[in-house]
């Protein structure tokens, strides 16, 4: 998978033309599938389109000042996916469903405001707020939905118009509360930001579900990565996705981004939605954030330990940064530079899990172009040529680890052996299996030039460099 943008592109709509036109090198690469932004009007052009305004606005109506996203148009869009799926790449919408942002006008209800820090805690008594809860969609004019957002469809906002104060409310009704299937920092974490979606209002429930299987529909999608889903009702969404699988397949993609450096809460949500969702690999993340930040220091034996990927790997979506990890971020916790080729070799070369480039490790962000791009290509490369076959593991030094594919039968070629150092130059005999024997293979990445031969017991000495990546494949005969 390829995480296909980052939080700083510009602001000139052709983004989905640029998606098209690179649907061919990524096919090439060995891209399977691309994770797309939010592709919907958010509350204002220039916006990633987190500050969601409008589901069913994908570049077509003439609100919040524009047509386009700040991506491009719908059609635009929809041209890019048919592109996109001439290659067999599968096409994963982020969806942002916990929030809404913009609304036209504002309505006036009771509330209360909550300790941000213990949003179970009331820190005033009940009063009437004024906030921006009220959305009619004016410039679409009830084309596809005609559903009209006001602040019962809500449970927290943290806007006051009538006194400009910002603070988080609770808003207060008739059976509401915050969401309970939702994870607990903070005391209850369902609010995030702007208007929080009330997840257990019906109304609200029948609307997003009629949205996912239009949306899903309306440009083909073969999945979606769902946003927050930390901060939404765990009920909630199993029943978006019954409701979206119902329609396009049970085999529609869905992975979640539950943002917790925590594997014990990211296997009790697996458990509770019935593991009918991947997730992506937040504790592996920080562990190689943890590993680049100390170099040497770090002990690379405990790097597989409490990862979705070594416990839950048919659930686990590998990935070395994204958008909310990369500098700038309210995340931020970017992987030096100097480990990412490590970290890319090992979630696009080991057996388990289902990984993703991040684009602005493979191409640029801002204006700065990755030197990494080189790199990711050899290791995609390897992906495709050798890394098949039983998975040998050498997690048994703090700083030179690695592990071994042995190849299959169909691929002549295939097997390797990776390694990875995080100190001095390393080396490791590891086990490529009996039917390498008598083999020479060499390192690819460029980085050591002399060759091993595989012995008769399907062993052989591998060598890496100092905070470098090995991969040793076989040496084909007529290069």
């Amino acid at each position: 998978m390829m995480q296909y943008f980052e939080w700083n592109l510009p602001n000139d709509g052709n983004f989905w033309n640029q998606l098209k036109e690179d649907a061919e090198h990524l096919s090439d690469i060995g891209v399977t599938s691309v994770w797309i932004p939010p592709a919907y009007k958010a509350d204002e052009q220039q916006d990633e389109g987190y500050a969601t305004y409008d589901l069913f606005d994908l570049g077509e109506f003439d609100q919040k000042g524009t047509v386009r996203t700040k991506y491009g148009t719908k059609q635009e869009l929809i041209d890019a996916i048919t592109e996109l799926h001439k290659y067999q790449i599968s096409v994963y919408l982020d969806a942002v469903m916990n929030h809404k942002a913009g609304g036209e006008y504002t309505e006036k209800f009771q509330a209360v405001e909550v300790d941000p820090n213990n949003r179970e805690k009331k820190i005033s008594d009940p009063y009437e707020i004024e906030a921006y809860t009220g959305y009619n969609f004016p410039g679409r004019d009830n084309k596809y939905s005609d559903f009209k957002w006001h602040w019962f469809h809500f449970d927290g906002t943290d806007y006051n118009a009538a006194n400009q104060k910002k603070a988080i409310y609770r808003i207060l009704g008739e059976g509401k509360n915050w969401s309970q299937g939702v994870d607990d920092e903070n005391g209850n974490y369902d609010y995030l930001m702007f208007n929080d979606l009330d997840l257990n209002h019906p109304e609200v429930v029948k609307e997003l579900c009629k949205w996912g299987i239009w949306v899903s529909n309306e440009l083909s999608l073969d999945g979606m990565r769902l946003d927050a889903i930390k901060h939404m009702d765990d009920i909630f969404i199993k029943q978006f996705l019954d409701a979206v699988r119902s329609d396009r397949g049970a085999n529609f993609y869905a992975v979640g981004e539950y943002w917790k450096n925590d594997f014990d809460s990211l296997e009790e949500y697996l458990k509770y939605t019935d593991y009918s969702l991947n997730l992506f690999d937040v504790p592996l993340h920080y562990k190689m954030f943890e590993a680049a930040q100390k170099g040497r220091d770090f002990d690379l034996t405990n790097l597989p330990d409490d990862t979705l990927v070594t416990r839950f790997p048919e659930n686990a979506v590998t990935f070395v940064d994204n958008h909310d990890s990369q500098h700038g971020s309210s995340l931020e916790s970017q992987v030096k530079s100097w480990f990412k080729p490590l970290a890319y070799g090992l979630i696009l070369l080991m057996e388990k899990g289902y990984p993703c480039i991040f684009y602005g490790d493979y191409y640029r962000m801002g204006d700065q172009e990755s030197p990494h791009r080189i790199i990711i290509d050899i290791l995609l490369e390897a992906r495709k040529k050798y890394a098949y076959g039983k998975q040998n593991n050498y997690f048994d030094h703090p700083n030179t680890v690695g592990f071994t594919r042995e190849g299959d039968d169909i691929r002549e070629d295939s097997g390797l052996a990776f390694l990875m150092s995080n100190g001095e130059d390393g080396d490791k005999v590891m086990y490529v299996g009996d039917a390498h024997k008598g083999e020479t293979w060499h390192e690819i990445t460029g980085s050591i030039s002399e060759e091993v031969t595989i012995g008769e017991d399907g062993n052989a000495l591998f060598k890496v460099h100092g905070g470098k990546v090995a991969v040793w494949v076989k040496k084909e005969t007529n290069s």
